[in-house]
């Protein structure tokens, strides 16, 4: 029972310390690295159980459930030394000779183990049990361990060797892989010696302790910081995606929204139209009087200081509306809410200003309104249609005037 008592402890240590890879399937989703680690977890669980019912089996002298858990136990051995040679394969992402025949070497154990273990139901080349039930091992089967003696120092060698030119953390996992393959090799040396003793379990306990703790853990925390530093990068980048579309819908010279912040409420109104969820809202259309005078006779410069006048005489009436530069004299303030429902006293005051200032040589600007007719207008071009006619009708008044 103290041979089953061990292989029950390091299960059970086992299945607490690698739970999240044995549990969670995330790790058939990650890299070949993670995905191999978890299979060899898996193997080395199955491992542990054999290797428990193999001593109270043996206890009970029950030969025949003994004799095949001895096959499962050295199949298990196997497959957790093929997934081993695997594991170092895909952590390394080494594209070496030597790293190709670790692998197939791995690969061709666990092929010939399978191949020895169905010979021994007929011809007892790795053990038997005699009438006593008492079990003895054959020569092959020490045949078997002195390979995977050279299986673990080789590939303990060659990662410790391939570890120089890697950085502080890569080099401390490397070599924690490589005290994994020594520790392994020492202790099934032992067991050549003494094969009733559980030391080859011990081996995987001690060696699974050192993976999940030296590499396992500190590439979690590896991939914790690049996690961090990608979500910095991400944020980074939408506060330029943000800056760089302000910039999109933002009029240098005005300061009001640009035609493409327009373009864009044009589309949002239109879904909402067609929603049936806008009941109500005002377009109100304005073009500045005299620009390419200015332009003409006065510069650029001075053209552009008649834009930011303008510009002004619109926001300060129309506060509580978006208001947004279409064209080069051409502006439009979008109507809802507040500014809606005093929409023809706004009006009225602003077209006011514009015949005082018409009077006074300042900044003159023409305008229109038209309203949404729920039931007529099935998109906001129509709308703006009216407004764009009302103003020109209104443009044509104050040059009459002038």
């Amino acid at each position: 029972m103290t041979y089953s008592s061990t292989a029950i402890l390091a299960l059970l240590v086992h299945c607490i310390i690698n739970n999240d890879a044995i549990r969670n399937r995330h790790y058939r989703n990650t890299t070949p690295a993670g995905r191999a680690y978890r299979l060899l977890m898996l193997s080395v669980a199955i491992f542990y159980i054999s290797d428990a019912f193999w001593g109270i089996l043996y206890d009970a002298h029950m030969t025949t459930a003994v004799f095949a858990d001895t096959v499962l136990y050295f199949a298990a051995m196997a497959a957790t030394l093929f997934l081993w040679t695997r594991y170092v394969v895909n952590y390394l992402q080494e594209r070496s000779w030597i790293i190709k025949a670790l692998y197939y070497i791995g690969l061709l154990f666990l092929a010939s183990m399978s191949g020895v273990l169905i010979l021994n139901f007929f011809m007892p080349v790795m053990f038997w049990f005699d009438e006593e039930g008492v079990y003895h091992a054959a020569d092959l089967r020490y045949a078997i361990l002195i390979i995977q003696v050279i299986l673990f120092m080789s590939s303990a060698c060659y990662v410790l060797f391939i570890s120089k030119g890697k950085n502080q953390s890569a080099k401390r996992r490397h070599r924690a892989i490589g005290l994994f393959g020594f520790a392994m090799a020492i202790l099934v040396v032992v067991q050549v010696t003494y094969p009733l003793l559980p030391l080859y379990a011990i081996g995987w306990l001690l060696g699974t302790c050192i993976l999940h703790t030296f590499v396992l853990e500190d590439m979690k925390e590896d991939r914790r910081l690049e996690l961090e530093e990608m979500v910095l990068r991400e944020e980074k980048q939408k506060k330029e995606l943000g800056s760089a579309r302000q910039l999109a819908y933002r009029d240098s010279l005005t300061g009001v929204k640009s035609y493409n912040a327009y373009v864009e409420a044009e589309q949002q109104i239109n879904e909402r139209i067609a929603s049936s969820e806008l009941r109500e809202f005002g377009v109100v259309v304005f073009d500045v009087n005299g620009l390419k005078r200015t332009n003409d006779t006065h510069g650029h410069e001075a053209g552009d200081r008649l834009l930011q006048d303008a510009c002004r005489l619109i926001c300060a009436r129309f506060m509580h509306s978006p208001v947004f530069r279409i064209g080069g004299d051409e502006f439009v303030a979008l109507l809802e809410g507040q500014d809606y429902q005093n929409r023809i006293s706004l009006l009225a005051d602003f077209e006011t200003q514009a015949e005082i200032n018409l009077r006074n040589g300042s900044t003159v600007v023409a305008s229109g309104l038209a309203t949404f007719r729920r039931g007529e207008d099935s998109s906001f071009r129509q709308v703006f249609e009216r407004a764009d006619a009302r103003m020109y009708d209104r443009k044509g008044l104050l040059k009459a005037k002038e």
